[in-house]
């Protein structure tokens, strides 16, 4: 076997990896990296090198991603520059999604949720208190990190085009919403006040950047359930869907929206496949009813607020299951519902909101977010901006695969990362090879350990993205060995 001087190995894999690297961002991130709006060339530069580095070692330290001291040090100063924000930072992706969007017809979902990302141990400067406990019966302790709010475009079937709006913020201090109950009304407190204003502002967002109100459908749990929200949705002409927690008043204030509803006769029988807290999938048979109601204000906002009229849908069970809790859905919407096939629409769009906790999944189980060493809040939050285009691109990928199994392979993979998978994994009928997307996203899936039996359900995120962590390193020493023999 030949020997090779050190350095002049080093050289090697420097420059093997260098053109591998610009090939594959420019492939499929391009547009999410290159139109970012930074106030120096030199930042955008450092971003996206940064970004192809943590792509080739996703869920790894900054350290191992940048592979040398220089490098760790350059993303290092990156995240912690004062002119580099989540907001410049995701500018380039926002812009891809508005192009997504554009590129599909149909209703676009906006799916909106919040997660808390915890760090444990010595506690970074600028993170807050999100929960509070007690060890014992004397010591108590902090739970610090920072939330992050997202919105989250996806079409009807449930394909992922790219988040739309983000927020992060830190609380100084925390305090039960149980306590605070005790001191003050919250329906006395006026929303720009709140925390809840994130639900808001990234409606208003979002709403901005795709430009096509009446065509955005913005769906959220039951703490989105915020009469000011439904308001401004309403002032910005676009849709909303979400779960009731309040039982409102509705009619001319007389009587409420359960007691409405107690009279409404059920329109349709289906059955829906859902996850438990538990995640695991089971089937639900659920009664549906529809109701178009005038809802009211709260009493205490009646005199800002107006009322609307708004449909109210209920999707229960009609007895309590065992081992489970029972599906009882209670949503809202101002969208138009004429018949049956509209309410099972509805329902089956709400179905979807669960895909922005897989997105969040992604971020913390696959990017592993949470196991930053930075000790900087703005950092971190810089670091958790750059892994969301990461993780929307697995989740993209594994939907892909499912949307669309039979569009082209270029759509997001170049030529190279074909030639590597048909190296790796054969075919089992090479006469009749299919060379469709579907193909080659279960070879991925294959190196991050799926199995690919006959009757396997498509490959999920988790095999996804520890496929795409080891084919960056194959192709690695692929090209790299190419240069080394002279080839």
């Amino acid at each position: 076997m030949p020997k090779h001087n050190p350095p002049k190995l080093f050289l090697s894999t420097r420059e093997a990896k260098a053109p591998y690297a610009a090939e594959h961002a420019s492939a499929f991130l391009s547009k999410d990296l290159v139109n970012c709006r930074f106030q120096d060339a030199r930042l955008s530069r450092r971003f996206q090198r940064l970004v192809r580095q943590l792509e080739a070692r996703l869920g790894q330290s900054i350290p191992l991603a940048c592979q040398d001291w220089n490098n760790t040090k350059a993303a290092y100063r990156f995240l912690s520059n004062r002119r580099v924000g989540e907001q410049a930072i995701l500018s380039g992706h926002f812009q891809a999604t508005l192009d997504r969007v554009s590129a599909v017809d149909g209703p676009i979902l906006i799916l909106h949720d919040t997660t808390e990302f915890v760090y444990y141990g010595e506690s970074a400067q600028g993170l807050g208190v999100l929960n509070k406990g007690f060890k014992g019966r004397a010591e108590s302790y902090a739970i610090r990190g920072v939330l992050m709010h997202s919105s989250l475009a996806v079409t009807t079937e449930g394909l992922p085009l790219g988040l739309t709006a983000i927020k992060f913020w830190s609380r100084s201090k925390f305090k039960g919403t149980n306590a605070l109950k005790r001191s003050v009304n919250p329906t006395r407190v006026p929303i720009e006040e709140k925390e809840s204003i994130r639900w808001l502002e990234n409606l208003k967002q979002s709403t901005e950047l795709l430009g096509e109100a009446e065509r955005c459908v913005h769906i959220g749990d039951r703490e989105s359930d915020i009469y000011e929200l439904f308001c401004a949705a309403e002032q910005s002409g676009t849709k909303f869907l979400v779960r009731t927690c309040v039982d409102r008043l509705a009619g001319d204030g007389g009587h409420t929206i359960s007691a409405a509803m107690r009279n409404a006769k059920v329109r349709a029988t289906c059955r829906i496949r859902i996850r438990d807290a538990k995640r695991k999938m089971f089937d639900a048979t659920v009664d549906i009813r529809y109701q178009t109601l005038q809802v009211q204000p709260p009493i205490g906002k009646q005199k800002r607020y107006p009322s609307l009229t708004l449909t109210v849908i209920h999707a229960q069970e009609r007895r309590k299951p065992t081992g489970r809790a029972m599906v009882d859905w209670k949503l809202i919407t101002n969208l138009s519902i004429r018949s049956r096939k509209d309410a099972l629409e509805m329902l089956t769009w709400y179905a979807m909101r669960w895909k922005i906790e897989t997105f969040h999944k992604i971020l913390k189980s696959g990017c592993k977010a949470e196991a930053s060493k930075l000790r900087a809040a703005e950092r971190i939050v810089n670091l958790i901006a750059v892994f969301c285009i990461l993780s929307w691109r697995i989740f993209w990928m594994t939907m892909m695969n499912r949307v669309a199994p039979m569009a082209a392979p270029t759509l997001a993979l170049t030529a190279l990362d074909m030639q590597v998978l048909d190296l790796l994994i054969h075919d089992t009928a090479p006469g009749r090879r299919r060379r469709t997307l579907a193909s080659y996203l279960t070879k991925i899936a294959r190196l991050g350990g799926y199995l690919a039996r006959a009757k396997d359900p498509p490959p999920g995120n988790a095999v996804m993205w520890r496929g795409v962590s080891r084919l960056t390193d194959i192709e690695l020493g692929f090209v790299m060995g190419a240069q080394l023999v002279g080839n």
